[in-house]
């Protein structure tokens, strides 16, 4: 699992990504997300892009979103990857992260861009890590085939 996740990631990388990029791919998600009860959240370290609180969402997906892109911002690598890489490890408290602060559960995804490194996040929350993660995925995966192709 851990190998197909870093291929996964190490395929993700964005020409170019700024405000209007955070927009397009905001609203790919929500498109793919429709009828799901998740919350949407691309977001730099210091600065919300797109938010979004679709129906059946509760604010406790807020704040899972928030601690899953803390962790993917801080590690630069997806939540889910770094969960599994713990899972032998221990909990992030061994790093010396809070839980109240830090979640490695899967559904934060780093956007990197060519060239710059990451510039940003891109989280669902509300659905299990395993399909959080998969629906950011298929996001990005539908975003960078429009842009290229």
């Amino acid at each position: 699992m851990i190998e197909q996740l870093e291929a996964e990631y190490a395929r993700l990388t964005f020409p170019r990504f700024a405000e209007a990029e955070a927009l397009a791919l905001g609203n790919v998600l929500v498109k793919l997300a429709e009828g799901l009860p998740v919350v949407i959240n691309i977001r730099t370290p210091n600065r919300v892009l797109f938010h979004a609180a679709l129906p059946g969402s509760a604010p406790l997906n807020d704040l899972w979103a928030q601690r899953k892109s803390n962790v993917a911002l801080l590690f630069q690598l997806p939540s889910f990857l770094v969960g599994q890489r713990h899972t032998h490890k221990g909990s992030l408290t061994m790093c010396g992260l809070e839980n109240a602060d830090y979640a490695d559960h899967g559904g934060a995804v780093p956007i990197k861009v060519a060239g710059v490194g990451v510039v940003a996040c891109a989280t669902v929350s509300g659905l299990p890590q395993a399909e959080d993660h998969a629906l950011v995925v298929r996001g990005f995966d539908a975003f960078l085939a429009g842009l290229v192709g």
